[in-house]
């Protein structure tokens, strides 16, 4: 028996119900059994919204490596519940909502309207994102929102080498309706679909979109309809209350004071060599956190810097990490305690005309050092840093099996992440930037595209030495079976993994090419821009480790042989890191030279 409730005859008969604004319902008090129906139904929406986006997408990006997130939000803008997926766009839908809602006015929105951007500017990210949000009218009045942001392989613009502007990456679509009073803008199709190179898949992946936000919509109607728009809306309330109580309680319990840490990115990718500082500052007072970016490299002329929305982002994240991980859902409460200051035209909120189409990777160094800087005040609760970047290589040229266009992507591959107070770090796990996100399957890509992977595996040593090692980095090696264009674009090589409390650096990133048999592993640094390779040709992407955190020297001498006989750490490093002696041959220890050994060490 259905539970929704029965339909005006005026609805029943087709006509489309009048909008209102953001008139708010009366004050309600949703119980506590309410308020956690809500809580688990609101998760239970934006899982369902991203399984059908995952089924219904065109391009291995969104159904295989998961670059998206979906949401619901409130009628203003704020986060109630955001599906698992890239941290980074904590705040990039939420702003997203804020900015269309400004744009149109309370009136100028509708039931039947589907609101799209790509502006890199407001998502915070690259032209890349189309962000796709639906505004959910209940009986009358604007409720909520769906959104979806999703990757699209291709937007138009250049495909290889570093762009310096904005305008080189792409088409970019300002804030419009997509879809007005349930009529689609053709016009507007048209113009993405003269525009990007793959237009079937590209179109692909937008229905793919809409089934999301539709999704998103149709099931927030049901829980509305089932317990009432006013109770439902206050369960929603008191779980971001909850949820800021929870972030308040945990942020009383880190010594009041200022920290502060530095570390730095390789270069832009134009400048090589030229180092690219970050600096951050967090000043913790009772049961708030201030995070100051404000003291950021500014801007770049190459495609690594993001918007002001990323910005707010990285302090977010870091300061959930911190407060309130597994507080769920993922909503705007958790972080009214948090202040963010950053200052415009920087690497994290950069103004027009910055290029931003590698927006991803300093980002995560942000959050990395905002750890750095805490492990001060809280060791127990933070992490060395690790490997820091999606290690992706870009491919595109002519498919030797149907003679048509390609582009390709190979990775997120995964690194190794920082060891803390209390176990070793992750292995083979994708950099915090993307979260949930997953490597494509060699067998697809291999299926799709003239690639072969010679090899798949952990990286012996690159996990930083410690009492708890960091997590071991990934070797990929690609062989390229037709000519293509490569473009990798990593960066992390000279800043390794730092460790923590006496913890070693883990190994940095590294790219390697085979031209012509001939191996070049003495790149300045792991930029790779615009290489043609021929078929027989390979690249090697090795994502760096983890750092280590506490002295190696104190790291258990069976876990080291252990870590030997797995194929983590070879018989030399436990030698010269762990002080740990092993026979070649049977590879036990031997005990009296691992105590002369360690003595040494501690020596030194």
């Amino acid at each position: 028996m259905s539970t929704r409730k029965p339909q005006s005859k005026r609805a029943a008969a087709g006509a489309r119900p009048q909008a209102k604004s953001t008139r708010k319902a009366p004050a309600r008090v949703a119980d506590a059994v309410l308020t956690e129906i809500v809580r688990n139904g609101v998760l239970a929406v934006t899982e369902e919204m991203k399984t059908n986006l995952m089924r219904t997408a065109y391009n291995m990006i969104i159904y295989e490596a998961l670059d998206f997130t979906v949401g619901l939000f409130t009628a203003e803008g704020e986060t109630v519940s955001i599906g698992l997926g890239l941290p980074m766009f904590i705040r990039g839908m939420s702003e997203t909502i804020k900015a269309k809602l400004k744009h149109f006015g309370p009136n100028g929105i509708e039931p039947g309207d589907i609101l799209v951007t790509n502006d890199a500017y407001l998502t915070g990210s690259h032209l890349h994102h189309f962000t796709f949000s639906l505004p959910i009218f209940h009986q009358g009045v604007l409720s909520g929102f769906a959104c979806c942001m999703a990757h699209w392989p291709d937007v138009g613009g250049t495909l290889d080498g570093v762009t310096t502007d904005i305008y080189s990456e792409g088409l970019q679509i300002p804030i419009l309706k997509y879809q007005r009073a349930g009529i689609v803008n053709e016009d507007l199709v048209d113009i993405l679909r003269m525009n990007v190179r793959l237009p079937e898949r590209a179109m692909g992946d937008l229905r793919a979109q809409i089934t999301a936000v539709k999704t998103g919509e149709r099931r927030f109607l049901e829980l509305l309809d089932r317990y009432g728009r006013g109770e439902v809306l206050a369960a929603i309330k008191n779980i971001m209350d909850h949820s800021e109580a929870a972030a308040r309680a945990r942020t009383r319990t880190i010594p009041d004071g200022t920290y502060e840490a530095e570390s730095f990115m390789d270069d832009d990718g134009v400048e090589i060599g030229k180092r690219i500082p970050i600096k951050v500052r967090v000043v913790k007072k009772g049961d708030e956190m201030t995070i100051d970016l404000s003291e950021v490299s500014r801007q770049v002329r190459g495609f690594y810097n993001s918007g002001a929305t990323t910005g707010y982002a990285c302090a977010q994240v870091a300061y959930k990490c911190l407060t309130s991980p597994t507080d769920y859902p993922v909503n705007d409460g958790s972080f009214r305690s948090l202040k963010v200051i950053l200052s415009p035209g920087s690497i994290v909120s950069a103004v027009k005309p910055a290029a931003m189409r590698w927006w991803m990777t300093f980002p995560m160094t942000i959050v990395d050092t905002v750890f750095k800087a805490m492990q001060q005040a809280i060791p127990e609760r933070t992490i060395a840093g690790h490997h820091a970047d999606l290690l992706v290589t870009l491919l595109n040229g002519i498919s030797p099996l149907d003679g048509r266009f390609y582009i390709a992507n190979i990775g997120p591959l995964g690194g190794g992440w920082g060891a803390k107070r209390n176990e070793d770090g992750m292995s083979a796990t994708v950099c915090l930037n993307d979260g949930d996100t997953h490597n494509s399957p060699c067998e697809q890509v291999e299926a799709k595209f003239p690639v072969l992977f010679e090899r798949h595996a952990l990286r012996e040593d690159s996990g930083g030495p410690g009492r708890h090692r960091g997590g071991l980095g990934t070797e990929q090696v690609v062989q390229a079976r037709a000519p293509m264009m490569m473009n990798a674009q990593v960066d992390r090589v000279h800043c390794p993994p730092w460790g923590l409390a006496g913890g070693k650096e883990g190994m940095g990133n590294q790219v390697a090419l085979r031209i012509g048999g001939e191996e070049i592993t003495d790149l300045p640094n792991a930029k790779v821009l615009t290489r043609r390779l021929q078929p027989g040709d390979a690249f090697t992407l090795r994502a760096g480790g983890g750092g280590g955190f506490g002295s190696p020297l104190e790291r258990p001498v069976e876990r080291v042989a252990e870590d030997v006989r797995q194929g983590y750490v070879s018989p030399q490093a436990a030698r010269e890191s762990y002080g740990v002696v092993l026979d070649p041959q049977t590879l036990r220890v031997d005990a009296g030279e691992t105590l002369k050994r360690r003595a040494v060490l501690k020596g030194q």
